[in-house]
């Protein structure tokens, strides 16, 4: 057996890539030092016919996969076997316009083939009402199979944020004897010492409030429906369903373009509310703040998030005055200009300075960092604080 050189075969491995990146055409020029074009392997030649029929030019890409669905379905495969998962991600989210994917998801045995991410959900949503009916069920499996990985990754420490802010804010001074919390009420007292009894005299007890099986808060969730939003509109869906759960915490998820339509009945199941959305269509944030604003009864006790791009549709100032109406009425209210894992969001920056100015902060968070946010509001602290805090830009009222 030839022993190979390990540095000619780190040149061929790199020459390789540059191959799979250029394509297979005379103009690439990649050959080896002595002229001889570049072999593909066999695996790295289905890689490369993977990404001839997504990505080659011309007539290759015209007539690549079209619309046969036995071919799509095999090339979804190939991509998924030769492909590491977070580049069959992106691959399967070029396919959608390249090679008509969209359209080809209405089938049922194309969305048994796809790889199922948020992204999928996101265009399942999208596509929503016009999915055909003998693909209804297979959609909402796909969905449902997403939903869950999210809520499983979520639940835990969503309900041990909430919970925790919500036992912190029961505290009192006037515990009863079997409430006291010891600890602080030893530390908050040292400075009544007695040295000659060896023992500290409360002034002043700190324990908890009994527990009680009312509910604490009101939590509203508000969903700008508008296109740009699927991503935050699927994490909205989860985290919904999280919350509802807490019997301390109710819970109400409102969506809205031009229209608005409550979904707090859907709530227990992400599913049901992700095919109760309509992605798409105008904005009107004031028509939905004032949905919102009738449904609150104990305004100290609420909190609503709007989580939208703020790019109005409607009017403007209205929305403003209505938004500054419902925060000078005691309710907390946040504006999440995106909640997803997705980068910077597109805004409108102008509304949402306006925002922060009235006592609205306005700010893009992740879903692991979305129970810690909702915590710090069930504790009244200053949400753009912490937003801060975590290094998360805030835009500020001029």
């Amino acid at each position: 057996m030839t022993d190979v050189n390990p540095e000619d075969a780190k040149v061929r491995n790199r020459l390789d890539r540059w191959r799979l990146m250029l394509g297979g055409n005379e103009a690439d020029g990649i050959s080896k030092a002595d002229g001889e074009r570049v072999q593909l392997s066999a695996d790295d030649a289905r890689r490369d016919q993977a990404l001839e029929e997504l990505y080659g030019e011309g007539s290759t890409r015209r007539g690549g996969l079209g619309a046969s669905s036995p071919r799509v379905a095999r090339w979804l495969g190939d991509i998924r076997g030769y492909f590491p998962s977070s580049v069959v991600q992106v691959m399967q989210a070029d396919a959608m316009d390249r090679l008509g994917l969209r359209q080809l998801l209405l089938e049922p045995e194309m969305l048994r083939t796809v790889q199922a991410d948020i992204a999928l959900v996101s265009t399942l949503v999208g596509l929503g009402r016009v999915i055909p009916e003998q693909s209804r069920e297979t959609a909402r499996s796909v969905v449902r199979q997403v939903t869950k990985e999210l809520e499983d990754r979520l639940r835990a420490k969503t309900v041990q944020a909430v919970s925790g802010a919500l036992n912190r804010s029961a505290r009192t001074r006037r515990p009863r004897h079997r409430d006291i919390d010891w600890n602080r009420t030893i530390a908050a007292n040292l400075k009544h010492y007695q040295p000659e009894y060896r023992t500290v005299v409360p002034e002043q007890l700190h324990g908890h409030a009994r527990r009680s099986t009312e509910i604490q808060r009101e939590i509203i969730l508000c969903i700008d429906q508008s296109g740009s939003m699927a991503e935050s509109v699927v994490y909205s869906s989860v985290f919904g369903a999280v919350l509802s759960s807490l019997r301390s915490v109710s819970t109400r998820l409102v969506v809205f373009d031009t229209e608005v339509v409550d979904l707090t009945e859907d709530l227990d199941d992400p599913v049901d509310v992700l095919f109760g959305v309509q992605l798409g269509g105008g904005t009107d944030i004031n028509r939905a703040l004032a949905y919102c604003q009738d449904q609150i009864t104990k305004p100290a006790e609420t909190i609503l998030v709007l989580i939208s791009d703020l790019y109005e549709g409607g009017i403007a100032e209205e929305m403003l005055r209505r938004a500054a109406s419902i925060v000078g009425a005691g309710t907390t209210v946040i504006a999440l200009l995106a909640l997803s894992d997705s980068g910077h969001p597109s805004f409108d920056s102008s509304h949402a300075a306006a925002l922060a100015g009235i006592g609205v902060p306005a700010f893009a968070c992740t879903p692991d960092l979305f129970p810690e946010m909702m915590a710090a509001a069930i504790e009244r602290r200053d949400v753009s604080e912490w937003a801060a805090s975590q290094g998360i830009p805030t835009t500020h009222g001029t």
